[in-house]
């Protein structure tokens, strides 16, 4: 079994196991984990028997906390990076070649900006690693966050309201 789907497995026990108050609290640490984050989250919580608006606003809530957090510390070592690049830059030294991967990355967010990158990132890797990335990239922390949590609250609130659907119609 994938590590991720017996992480999964691990928060719907554990969520099944712990007191009605409690539960809401451990959607809310999975929406905090990469590649599980709100969207993976609220359905731990729908499956666990958590009300569907307890568990999408615990979810997204987890995953945006965790993003606020890879933001700030993204956003306060860039600001180191560059200070030290400067000081240094004035003895001049031969730039570095670009890589494959920032060249890529470069290029989807010149074709879809801070909001496609958002909303687009989380069909290829986690909320966490896209917003480190735009930040990395020069992208004001502000803007990154209300990018990510429109793209948290549109995720979460997609998978929760199709997996309450598909419940309510076989539960008919």
């Amino acid at each position: 079994m994938d590590p991720i789907e017996t992480l999964v497995r691990n928060f719907q026990d554990l969520v099944a196991q712990v007191p009605d108050t409690v539960q809401p609290l451990i959607v809310m640490l999975a929406g905090a984990i990469p590649f599980i984050e709100g969207e993976g989250a609220s359905p731990i919580g729908l499956l666990g028997g958590i009300h569907p608006l307890v568990a999408g606003v615990a979810a997204a809530s987890g995953n945006f906390l965790c993003v606020l957090v890879v933001v700030l510390l993204s956003s306060r070592t860039r600001t180191a990076a560059m200070t030290r690049l400067a000081r240094r830059s004035r003895t001049p030294a031969e730039p570095k070649p670009e890589s494959r991967g920032r060249r890529r990355f470069r290029r989807f967010l010149v074709r879809f900006g801070v909001p496609g990158a958002s909303l687009l990132g989380p069909l290829a890797v986690p909320t966490q690693i896209t917003s480190a990335m735009l930040v990395a990239s020069g992208t004001p922390r502000g803007r990154v966050l209300f990018w990510q949590a429109v793209a948290i609250v549109l995720w979460t609130t997609l998978t929760t309201t199709l997996l309450w659907s598909m419940l309510s119609a076989v539960m008919a």
